[in-house]
Order: structure tokens, then sequence, then C-alpha cells
């Protein structure tokens, strides 16, 4: 059905408000000054053990995101409670929800345990809130995953995880890494050794930046949803956070 159809007949859409309609246009994705700062990455992991392959995936992945021009911050998944185990006052809690709302795109690095991702990698995004008043923090936020195997390679915790994203209503990019028998791609100094895998985490890290400079300025215009114009702040936020229990 054409533009031009539409105009002559509105009753077409006689479910439609007419006045928050709005067609996407180019202009709202060119209309903002580009930021100036350099792209800030909040980089998650899944382990708290004295030698985390998932915590040195992570360091790996953060030099190169740094050597590519962002700023990245990494979160220490140690001391913070269960979800629902402590107010959300809790210090932990706090550095997490803060450094959420800082972030512009975001490196989830998971081990893989039982076949999936770890109760520390999940209790980490389950203290992360779908709505802070009528703010959602992660949405329109670009996201990569990374997980590492004691044993052959699997992608188990990255579909998880992928499904996650989703859920945040992040913009989760294409590419992944997948490292099997991480314990034997490290070396002692904890730095990864040259490999394909190696290789395939700085094609993640380097798709990861693209992505967050193409989306950070226009992510307002990206997520702004006809359903929701429709809505107050109050009643979106309430919604959203009761969706989220």
């Amino acid at each position: 059905m054409s533009e031009i159809t539409y105009l002559q007949n509105p009753k077409l859409f006689p479910a439609l408000d007419e006045a928050l309609f709005e067609a996407p246009t180019m202009v709202g994705l060119t209309a903002r000054e580009p930021s100036r700062h350099k792209p800030r990455f909040l980089m998650l992991y899944g382990s708290v053990r004295e030698r985390s392959y998932s915590r040195l995936l992570t360091f790996e992945a953060a030099r190169l995101l740094e050597a590519m021009g962002g700023e990245v911050k990494i979160f220490d998944p140690s001391g913070l409670p269960l979800p629902d185990d402590a107010p959300d006052t809790h210090p932990k809690v706090q550095e997490l929800r803060e450094l959420v709302q800082w972030a512009e795109g975001f490196v989830w690095t998971s081990s893989e345990r039982h076949g999936a991702m770890t109760g520390i990698m999940k209790s980490q995004i389950d203290w992360i809130p779908l709505a802070m008043g009528a703010v959602r923090p992660t949405q329109g936020k670009t996201l990569a995953v990374m997980q590492v195997s004691g044993g052959s390679q699997s992608f188990n915790a990255l579909n998880q995880m992928r499904v996650l994203g989703r859920w945040m209503r992040m913009v989760t990019i294409p590419n992944q890494s997948s490292v099997a028998k991480a314990f034997m791609e490290f070396e002692e100094n904890g730095r990864m050794k040259p490999s394909s895998y190696y290789d395939r985490v700085v094609d993640v890290m380097e798709e990861l930046f693209k992505f967050t400079l193409l989306t950070r300025d226009v992510s307002p215009y990206l997520i702004d949803r006809y359903s929701e114009r429709k809505e107050s702040a109050a009643e979106l936020s309430s919604r959203v956070n009761q969706r989220s229990i």
C-alpha cells in the first residue's frame, strides 16, 4: 500500500493514533551531533576462580578495545549478592548499575558450566533492571558475547546470552567468539596465544566498536516506539518493572 493511498484514506487504519504515528526517515538517523568522547564499554565475565579463563579473555578483549580508542571498564563480580538476596542499595549492585548507565556497549563473557552460562554471569544480568524509572539502561546499546569451554567448542552459553541480550533490547552484533579448551589458549602470564581463536576475538571487538560508533548517537531514535509514545512515563515504568519480576 503506498503512502499516497494512506494519506488519501486514513480510515484504512482505524486502530492507529495518527497523531503519534511516524514514518521512519533518514533525517532521524542523521540529525544528531556526533559524540566526541571515546566509545564506552562495560565488560562482564562469569567466573571468580583464581585463574578464570573468562576473565583472561575479557582482559584480552579489553586491551583490543582500548587499542581501538575505546574507554573500558571491567566489573568484578566477586562480592555481588544473589539476585533478591540483598537490597538494590548494596554497594556492588549500585556499582554495577552505575556502570550499565555509563556504558554505550557491552561485552559478556562466560565460561560454560553444565551446558549453560554460569550462575555468576546470569546473576550480574539479573541485577540489571529492565527499567530505572522510565529509562531502560540497556535498550539500544550494543552487545558482544563470548564464551570459553574446557572441552570441545560449544555455543550453549553464547546462545543463552543472545536470548538475554534480545530480552534486554540490546543490539547484539552478529559475530561472536567461542574458545575451546581454553586452558591451552593462554600463556602462564595470562596473555592469549596467537591462534584462530585470538583472531576471532579481534574480529568481534572490531565489529562491536563499529556497531557502537554507528548506533550510539542515534539510539534514542532507534528505540523510539509507537506503542511507548502512547504511554506515560509512569505507566511505562510500571509495566516494564512488572514484567521483570
